[in-house]
């Protein structure tokens, strides 16, 4: 098993986030990612690298200016790495929202998040599947070996869609209204 198949990767982050009190926050999607650890631990080292291996593969999906776009007004700025951690931050609040903000980034409104909670970040979820493993090296060399028999753009690709200044406050409310009233 190469890569995990997305309902049994959702399936993981789903249950992960059951009975977490509020996963919107910074340390709510930590306290998902390691529940994700803690059962992938459970599963095994081939699961472990199968799920880094799917989430490695949702990159280049949401590698998108709109969806950066968002995370930078939510966030007040984004980097490239800020906008790892928010892609990981959104996939600890589950499939049905990650779907929704990569269809419209502006559904990322309705989530209710603090406006003045800018911490919107999960780092952890970047290499959640190292925890089945003894040490880091073991665990990045078999990720890498399971990804070399897939195709390199499964992980890699452009910057999805039309770039624009993410400061630009006319733009900001004609892309996302509904984040604009909660963020401008």
């Amino acid at each position: 098993m190469a890569i995990m198949d997305r309902d049994g990767f959702w399936a993981i982050v789903d249950r992960a986030r059951e009975g977490v009190e509020d996963t919107r926050t910074g340390e709510g999607a930590e306290k998902v990612a390691g529940r994700i650890g803690d059962r992938l631990a459970e599963l095994g080292r081939e699961a472990a690298v199968a799920f880094q291996v799917r989430y490695d593969a949702l990159g280049p999906e949401s590698y998108d200016w709109d969806l950066w776009g968002a995370a930078y007004r939510m966030k007040g700025g984004c980097s490239d790495d800020a906008f790892d951690y928010f892609r990981g931050w959104l996939v600890a609040q589950g499939r049905s929202t990650w779907e929704r903000a990569l269809r419209d980034p502006d559904t990322l409104a309705e989530l209710g998040v603090d406006p003045d909670d800018d911490f919107l970040e999960c780092e952890d979820m970047l290499y959640v599947g190292r925890v089945a493993f003894d040490a880091n090296e073991d665990f990045y060399a078999a990720v890498d070996a399971a990804r070399a028999e897939l195709p390199a753009e499964t992980f890699n690709g452009p910057l999805l869609g039309d770039g624009f200044d993410h400061d630009d406050e006319g733009e900001v409310r004609a892309r996302y209204p509904r984040l604009a009233e909660i963020y401008l």
